[in-house]
Parts: structure tokens; sequence; C-alpha cells
């Protein structure tokens, strides 16, 4: 079975009601005005998000009916941190965007996982009971992953001194915060899609320093 190819068949079988659950998610972070980057609306993070799930969803996903949750997830993953949601809301939304009860449990859960602890400094906001709790979460790895990709897309393309600080932060970040994701489980669903994984490293520009090494 050819789980990649049912992804992508699932997505666009889906089609409507991801175009209603990408929709929501913008609509959502608009209305508390938060941006993103350089002036941006937060939508171009959430949408580089999704991108990266569904590019590489395939490669972890178990099964089709795990197709939306995977995808509400990664449009609505900062919506509990950023956006005065609260996990009940998060559920509430998905059943109404057309997601059963184990689809809207599994979305919530993904969410609820990605949403940073209370802490003064980022490694306080993303301790070991944050990564723990993402580790044991089906398919949060997979969209705290894609996450990552997209901010690190962001700031590699910004020829600006903030663009190469996060970039830098990231670099450093990045053997401590894969080991951090990696569970020790045979579930697929908790597993990190290697291709997205290599994606990031490289661009990080990780991967040449290890070919660059005696």
């Amino acid at each position: 079975m050819n789980e990649k190819i049912d992804f992508y068949r699932t997505l666009k079988a889906e089609a409507d009601t991801l175009s209603r659950i990408r929709e929501a998610a913008h609509e959502l972070h608009a209305s508390v005005n938060q941006s993103y980057g350089n002036g941006l609306p937060y939508a171009f993070h959430l949408d580089g998000v999704a991108e990266q799930a569904a590019r590489h969803g395939g490669e972890v996903c178990a099964r089709e009916s795990d197709v939306l949750p995977i995808m509400f997830g990664a449009w609505f993953h900062d919506s509990i941190e950023d956006a005065r949601q609260s996990y009940n809301d998060i559920k509430k939304r998905a059943l109404a965007l057309g997601l059963d009860e184990s689809q809207a449990f599994m979305a919530a859960e993904i969410v609820y996982a990605l949403t940073n602890d209370k802490g003064r400094t980022r490694a306080e906001r993303a301790g070991e009971k944050y990564y723990a709790g993402i580790r044991a979460t089906p398919y949060a790895p997979l969209v705290k992953m894609a996450d990552r990709a997209a901010n690190v897309r962001y700031a590699v393309a910004q020829h600006t001194a903030d663009g190469r600080h996060m970039a830098q932060v990231y670099r450093e970040e990045f053997p401590h915060f894969l080991e951090a994701l990696r569970a020790d489980t045979g579930d697929i669903r908790m597993m990190l899609p290697e291709e997205l994984v290599e994606s990031v490293s490289a661009d990080l520009g990780l991967r040449d320093e290890k070919r660059q090494r005696p």
C-alpha cells in the first residue's frame, strides 16, 4: 500500500473541507491582529506549515481518516498559544468544520501538544515536558517539524540581521530539537518524515557541513 499516494488522494478528495479549515484558521489569527516576520499576515506562516505537512505527511500517515486531523493541526497549531482559544474551542471548531468526533479529538490533541508551556525564555517555553507531550501525541512530531521547516525557510530567505540571527538559532538548536522530537516507539504516527528532516537540515546548511568534515 502506497501511503503517500493515499495521502495525496485524500487531500484532493477533501479539498472543500480543507479550504474551509484554511479560511477559518486565517480568519482566527487575523481577528487577533497577529502578524508574521516583517509585517506579513500570520496566514503566510500557517500556509507554510500546512504545505510541509501536505508534502511529507504521507511518510507517517497510518490511515486516510487521519489526513484531516493532520492538516487541521497544521493550520491551527498556534491557535491556543496565540489566538485565545481553549482546547474545547479547538475541538468544537474541528467538529463544526466537518471532522468527526475521533478526528476532532486527534486534531485538538495535536494543537494542544504544540502549545508552548509558560516560561520566561525560549528554553523554558519548550522544555522537556513540552517535547514529551509532542512525542506522545500522534502526528504532533510531524506538525512540529513542519512548523520548524516553515520558520527555517522564512529565516534563511531573509537577507536581514533578524533573519540571519534566527537562522543561526535554529541551526544551533537543530541537533537537540531532532533528539527531542524522536519518539522511541514503533508507532508510525509518532515518527518524523525523514525527507522533511533532510530538507530542514539542507536549508540550515548542516548537510554541507557534514560533507566538508574530514
